[in-house]
């Protein structure tokens, strides 16, 4: 079952789009299976789990979080994380620099954005991106790297709201490629899309999905 899925979404979408097999709360087999059939991608949202899963799995898995990170947790991720998708503070980018300092690495990180109508998720808006960006706390970081931006669309039956959303993700990353990113090729990745709504945010220009349910069932 996880297999097929895996193959038939690998199938179905773009060859520049990367899926991410989101497999928070799932045992290893089940990531054994996707990992069986080519996926290399993986995203969970809780540290402890996340850091379990690294030790005992094959070593040439990308781990992406791509939940809410506190930064008391970021020193346990460091060592290995491929992706943090979730980064919506100064502070927080300070702490990912300076854990990935000691491991003698450059973390690559997404800006979240908030683009849901919905007050729980969390997220920057513009002006507070434009303002960590051109601050000289960030000018003085050199063991990050952005390379793009990260959004959830709002939870929501209405098609057209969700393509609005994606719409201003995919906006929003255009603007500071074209001021903040300029020479940059690293930032490249737009983070949006779940299994409910990947093919809407694709259309949108996105170039990372995060498939849970679907590739594994609901919990």
């Amino acid at each position: 079952m996880i297999e097929q899925q895996i193959e038939q979404i690998s199938r179905e979408i773009p060859p520049q789009v990367q899926l991410i097999a989101v497999s928070k709360t799932k045992p290893n087999s089940a990531i054994l299976s996707a990992y069986s059939v080519g996926q290399r991608h993986f995203g969970e949202n809780k540290v402890q789990e996340l850091c379990d899963k690294w030790e005992s799995l094959p070593k040439d898995i990308h781990w992406h979080i791509i939940g809410h990170l506190q930064t008391n947790k970021v020193k346990y991720i460091a060592p290995f994380i491929h992706l943090i998708h979730a980064v919506d503070s100064i502070k927080l980018l300070i702490e990912i620099d300076k854990q990935a300092k000691k491991h003698d690495r450059i973390i690559s990180c997404l800006l979240q954005f908030h683009i849901a109508k919905e007050e729980t998720k969390f997220g920057l808006s513009y002006s507070e991106a434009t303002e960590i960006l051109a601050s000289t706390a960030y000018s003085s970081l050199e063991n990050i790297t952005i390379v793009g931006v990260m959004g959830m669309a709002s939870f929501v039956e209405d098609e057209e709201q969700i393509v609005t959303e994606f719409n201003e993700l995919a906006g929003i990353f255009k603007k500071l490629k074209e001021t903040y990113f300029k020479n940059k090729d690293s930032f490249k990745e737009i983070s949006m899309g779940m299994s409910g709504d990947y093919p809407l945010a694709i259309e949108a220009g996105s170039t990372m999905i995060r498939v849970g349910s679907t590739i594994f069932g609901s919990r």
